[in-house]
């Protein structure tokens, strides 16, 4: 098939445009920066990261290697959390997870509570890891032994890249999965507070609380990849004082 020389032209220009709206992995893209997105991860180096409840990066546990962010496995390591605080804000990243692998990003997050930092998305085998297979509540998606994801979420196997995807406004909470809204939830709702109550984190004072805090990356002692890791803070939603009754 004959293709004019202005046509293929064209093509080719088309073709770089489209390429060259899509960045590299572990870099922000022209609309990314103007929309006020931040890079978490560079792909290099640990900064604007550091053990939880450590001055600094952790000895062991973690490395970058071939510019992804990724766990040592059986080696006592600990969880990695962002320097900054956050609010409200959308947080994307991706990830894969070992065969029988568990793992999970937590938010709301405090060193003064060790026993139960933050809430979790979980990132797990489904099909292989036994915590997974106790049910919902404790499979990908999930806001770990609180709340189930859909049950015909998008999930791709170990080894395997998924996407995700973190919306904090307000109280108001959701979880994405390779482009869809898994769960969402208001935080102190009757809902959220009956999960609690089933939970392993009934009798953590606190628990499911909406605070500022840092991003955390939990240890599982198995292999679990990162890359392009983004935030973009939302602005803070304020809820007016109800009126007092009449």
């Amino acid at each position: 098939m004959f293709i004019h020389p202005r046509a293929l032209s064209c093509l080719l220009a088309y073709t770089l445009c489209v390429l060259s709206a899509h960045a590299a992995d572990n870099e922000l893209t022209p609309a990314e920066k103007s929309a006020g997105w931040q890079l978490l991860f560079d792909g290099k180096t640990f900064t604007g990261w550091r053990g939880y409840r450590q001055p600094g990066p952790p000895a062991t546990g973690w490395e970058i290697k071939e510019s992804m962010l990724k766990t040592v496995p059986k080696v006592r390591g600990t969880e990695l959390i962002t320097v900054k605080k956050f609010t409200d804000f959308e947080l994307t990243w991706e990830w894969r997870i070992a065969e029988s692998g568990n793992n999970g990003i937590k938010y709301f997050v405090t060193e003064d509570r060790p026993g139960a930092p933050g809430q979790e998305y979980q990132m797990i085998d489904d099909a292989r890891n036994s915590d997974a297979k106790r049910g919902p509540l404790y499979q990908t998606g999930s806001f770990y032994d609180v709340l189930p994801p859909a049950t015909d979420k998008p999930v791709k196997p170990a080894g395997e890249w998924n996407s995700s995807r973190l919306v904090v406004k307000g109280s108001h909470v959701e979880h994405w999965l390779n482009g869809k809204n898994v769960l969402t939830y208001e935080v102190g709702s009757p809902e959220v507070k009956a999960g609690i109550a089933r939970s392993k984190f009934k009798d953590q004072p606190g628990f499911g609380d909406k605070i500022t805090g840092p991003i955390m990356l939990t240890y599982h002692d198995d292999e679990c990849w990162y890359r392009n890791i983004k935030l973009r803070e939302l602005p803070m939603t304020i809820t007016p004082p109800s009126s007092p009754p009449k």
